[in-house]
């Protein structure tokens, strides 16, 4: 059965003020549901994060500022919020939730976190509304406790993984991917493995033609034994940070290319939802529940 990690802490608000309410992580689930796409059986609740395991990532100091709120206001204002500690409680369930996945694709083929892929998070400070970052704890545990030995990551967010690309770039073991809009945040890139940088108003065509190209070629480069996928949805049309013109069809075929790339590399894939920040936000939605579809019209 295909696993989701969703937890009440999830739902969350930001400060008042703050420009993108985050109704999807309420709203998806119910859409999961209501569409048919899975059973409400197929939710888990992570646990909280240990923070041994936290540590396998992120630097002490840092994670002590955070623990006791004592984070300047220039390190709070390149994270995006002022740090309340429900905030890392979340930020704890989220990782683990996105560890748990990978657990159980290691079993189904497929798992996926309704939350996770903050890509921008270092080890050593938070970034772009990015705390603690998910895929990378995920990732360093699983190599840690001998869970896993080569791990891909495919990041698909309109925003450059530059935490997730810093914090491996010496780990020969991980091989990190992001295709983003050149353009877009960060204004500093990092050196991923294979980095691919799109013009404005990238529409289906070419945004599809060059991840089939990128994926043949990291076939041929790297042999993982898992996958983590963060399917961010600000690649579409009308997305308030991102500069692509991808349709919500375009974003579905997306994600069934990359679950039938790790299917027919028999490789398990942990997913997260990543960014999306549509004016409509029911447009949002669908294309994050295409998500769900997907894996489930290649691994059910």
């Amino acid at each position: 059965m295909i696993k989701v990690a969703f937890s009440p802490v999830y739902r969350y608000q930001l400060p008042e003020g703050h420009r993108f309410p985050m109704q999807k992580y309420e709203l998806l689930p119910e859409q999961i549901v209501r569409s048919g796409i899975l059973d409400a059986s197929a939710f888990f609740a992570p646990d909280l994060l240990p923070i041994d395991d936290l540590l396998l990532t992120h630097d002490e100091v840092y994670w002590q500022k955070l623990a006791s709120l004592t984070l300047s206001r220039k390190e709070e204002r390149e994270i995006g919020f002022p740090i309340r500690e429900d905030l890392i409680v979340r930020g704890r369930h989220i990782a683990q939730g996105t560890l748990d996945c990978a657990l159980h694709a290691q079993h189904g083929g497929v798992a996926l976190n309704i939350a996770g892929g903050t890509h921008h998070a270092y080890r050593d400070r938070g970034a772009g509304f990015c705390v603690l970052n998910d895929i990378a704890i995920a990732s360093n545990v699983l190599l840690e406790k001998r869970l896993a030995k080569r791990i891909l990551i495919i990041d698909l967010d309109v925003h450059q993984g530059n935490g997730t690309a810093a914090i491996f770039q010496d780990n020969e073991n991980v091989f990190t991917f992001s295709m983003h809009g050149a353009s877009n945040y960060p204004l500093r890139k990092e050196s991923s493995d294979l980095d691919i940088g799109l013009n404005d108003n990238a529409s289906d065509q070419e945004y599809l033609k060059t991840l089939d190209d990128a994926l043949i070629e990291i076939n041929h480069a790297f042999t993982p034994d898992l996958i983590f996928y963060l399917a961010g949805a600000d690649i579409l049309l009308g997305d308030k940070l991102g500069r692509l013109a991808v349709s919500v069809d375009g974003c579905f075929r997306r994600d069934l290319r990359v679950m039938q790339f790790a299917q027919q590399m028999d490789v398990p894939i942990a997913v997260t939802m990543g960014g999306g920040y549509h004016h409509r936000l029911a447009t949002l939605i669908d294309a994050h529940a295409n998500t769900y579809r997907a894996a489930v019209e290649v691994f059910q």
